[in-house]
């Protein structure tokens, strides 16, 4: 035994006990599962679901969010306000315990809240341990309190200043604390998409934002009406995809306590766009309510394909992925004792909600297609045609394997493969061009690294269906490549590599070959993107020297501090692609683990990258056009 090793000391002193809201700041990634930007916004969302919370009781139409100069952002709610007494079994006050002790609030028993988002999340105490401060004035039968903390601890203590005026609700005023969070800059555009979705679960509920932060202040007013049924007509416009039928399907139903609304509308996209909620939170994962909304609709199209002889005795049922192309639809179910697999509330895992929604969907879109059945045909003629495409893009991919197992092996011919066969230490790159992918094979890392050559045009897939994918050349490679399967057969179990690195080139060709490769993996391999195995090259864009002092820059700004860094008649030369540099520049700029740079992709907001990605690949010109335009500030102005 080493000498190190004896005089370890591991003893009762070693056993720590974090008291209150320590433990919180210690391991803040356990709470909100990150300290990045999506971290920094969670703290908003678990103020805003509380209010939400009250809106579900009845007890508020009104939620007013404002980020404000000093970088600090309020919510005002005009619910019911915290009870003002003090707390029976804490002796302090009931606002006070609900902002300093963990898991406490009104939706854990008793007749608080019947249905509440929040049950499974962080809370307002949290919220509370995280920020540099926190300012409450809490209103709530006819008499105002206040109190402010910082860091968790109390700053100036509960306090009532009387009446309240007729005013009644919660406001709280957080900045976020700067020692937990990598950045404390709050984007509008993140949380204004977090809240229009908010407002259309909660139908009349009206969800306000104020940016004070900027010359110009920017305002946003939602409330919609219309609820769920709006939230699809707001999807298909922003995909800009064109509805098949005039109608949004609207089923609603309730078994006790227990709801569920659906919201659909076919349209002519190949895409199948399905948003889930339970209790207000996205169930990104899904769970029984996805489960029997899918079950119900695959059960009716059959149904009614062979009650009207649409589907002859011949032919095969529609399968699932049949009936759902270019569905846009929201599933929202609410409930008491919502029972979730995650701390973040990914998917959803109560039983009985999945008879439930099945039973209520099934039995509405039989209804619709008696009662409609020119619209009937017309969704039931596109799912024919997907079904058709389906089995033409089996017959392709069996094709595929029958050509591979001919060349005598199932991996693509043009992949430098590498030795290591631990999923978690090898890397697939995959590399623009020829010239690049030589000078990548000659300096990478044989030991863990792959090199995969792309080889003619990428696929757009936002305009095909999936049978076309089994025809490209470049697409097929990266499939064999990866073993994992598209689609329906993917099985991320099979994957050969833990990364897959896109490298292309630092110019708007480079762009735009990323963006295919990224709308591929996002349509056909999610689950790769949301799983964190997909990285972007950061290669450079200039070689800076002066004799034989050499720096490398990435973007214009980095080239004239390189400049002036190495002095005067410094030269900058500007890569024109990857295959300019010599295998050693590239392995030392782009792909030695020691000093490369790699961007993770990651999707923050799957609705958003959701239309960013019809918008910028789908068949419409105009929206493109707009969108370029109207972000066309924040490109890099490339001297080429």
């Amino acid at each position: 035994m080493s000498e190190a090793i004896k005089e370890q000391v591991y003893d009762e002193n070693q056993i720590q006990v974090l008291e209150g809201l320590e433990a919180v700041r210690k391991r803040p990634g356990m709470y909100i599962g990150t300290t990045s930007e999506g971290g920094l916004h969670h703290l908003i969302y678990e103020i805003v679901d509380n209010a939400i919370d009250e809106a579900m009781a009845g007890a508020c139409s009104t939620i007013d969010v404002t980020f404000h100069e000093d970088g600090s952002v309020s919510i005002q709610d005009d619910g019911r306000g915290v009870p003002g007494g003090i707390h029976q079994k804490m002796g302090i006050p009931t606002l006070e315990v609900v902002f300093t002790v963990l898991h406490a609030g009104g939706k854990f028993g008793g007749s608080g809240y019947k249905i509440a988002g929040g049950l499974h999340g962080v809370g307002a105490s949290v919220v509370n341990a995280l920020s540099e401060w926190v300012e409450l004035e809490n209103c709530n039968e006819g008499m105002c309190y206040t109190e402010r903390f910082v860091r968790g601890h109390v700053d100036v203590p509960f306090a009532c200043k009387g009446e309240s005026g007729g005013k009644h609700g919660l406001y709280v005023r957080f900045k976020p604390d700067p020692e937990i969070f990598e950045t404390v800059v709050f984007r509008y555009e993140t949380v204004l998409g977090r809240m229009r979705e908010q407002a259309f679960l909660n139908a009349g509920v009206r969800i306000r934002l104020h940016d004070l932060r900027g010359e110009e202040i920017m305002e946003d007013d939602l409330c919609y009406e219309g609820g769920i049924r709006s939230f699809v007509e707001y999807l298909n416009r922003t995909k800009h995809a064109d509805p098949i039928h005039s109608d949004v399907i609207y089923v609603r139903g309730a078994r006790g306590d227990m709801t569920a609304e659906v919201a659909l509308q076919y349209n002519d996209s190949y895409t199948e766009t399905i948003y889930t909620f339970a209790n207000n939170m996205a169930t990104v994962e899904g769970g029984t309510h996805d489960v029997g909304f899918k079950t119900a609709l695959t059960k009716a199209f059959n149904d009614y394909g062979r009650k009207k002889g649409i589907l002859k005795a011949s032919d095969d049922n529609f399968k699932g992925e049949d009936v759902r192309e270019g569905i846009c639809a929201v599933v929202s179910v609410k409930l008491p004792d919502a029972q979730f697999e995650s701390q973040t509330k990914a998917k959803l895992g109560n039983s009985e909600v999945r008879s439930f929604v099945d039973s209520i969907v099934k039995q509405k879109l039989e209804e619709y297609f008696d009662e409609q059945p020119a619209e009937a045909k017309t969704i039931i003629d596109q799912s024919l045609d997907a079904a058709r495409a389906r089995e033409a893009a089996r017959k392709a991919r069996e094709q595929t394997r029958r050509k591979s197992v001919l060349e005598g092996s199932s991996l693509p011919g043009k992949l430098a493969d590498c030795h290591e066969k631990n999923v978690e230490l090898t890397e697939l790159y995959l590399v623009e061009g020829d010239s690049a992918g030589g000078s990548a094979k000659d300096c990478r890392d044989s030991r863990f690294q792959a090199i995969l050559p792309l080889r003619g045009k990428v696929l757009n897939v936002e305009k095909t269906r999936l049978d076309k994918v089994y025809g490209n050349l470049s697409l097929i490679p990266i499939i064999q490549a990866l073993g994992c399967g598209i689609g329906e057969e993917f099985d991320i179990a099979k994957l050969r590599y833990g990364k897959i690195v896109i490298m292309a080139d630092a110019d708007v060709d480079g762009s735009h070959i990323r963006v295919l490769l990224l709308t591929f993996f996002f349509r056909h391999m999610r689950k790769l993107i949301d799983d964190g195995h997909i990285y972007l090259a950061q290669p450079p864009l200039y070689k800076v020297y002066k004799g034989k002092n050499i720096m490398y820059a990435f973007s214009e700004e980095e080239k004239d501090t390189c400049v002036a860094a190495l002095g005067g008649h410094a030269e900058a030369e500007r890569y024109k692609g990857l295959g300019e540099m010599d295998p050693d520049q590239l392995w030392e700029t782009t792909m030695d683990p020691e000093r490369r740079t790699l961007l993770k992709v990651t999707v923050e907001d799957a609705l958003a990258c959701d239309e960013i990605f019809s918008v910028l690949m789908g068949d419409k010109v105009e929206p493109r056009r707009a969108f370029i335009e109207a972000n066309a500030k924040y490109a890099i102005n490339l001297d080429i």
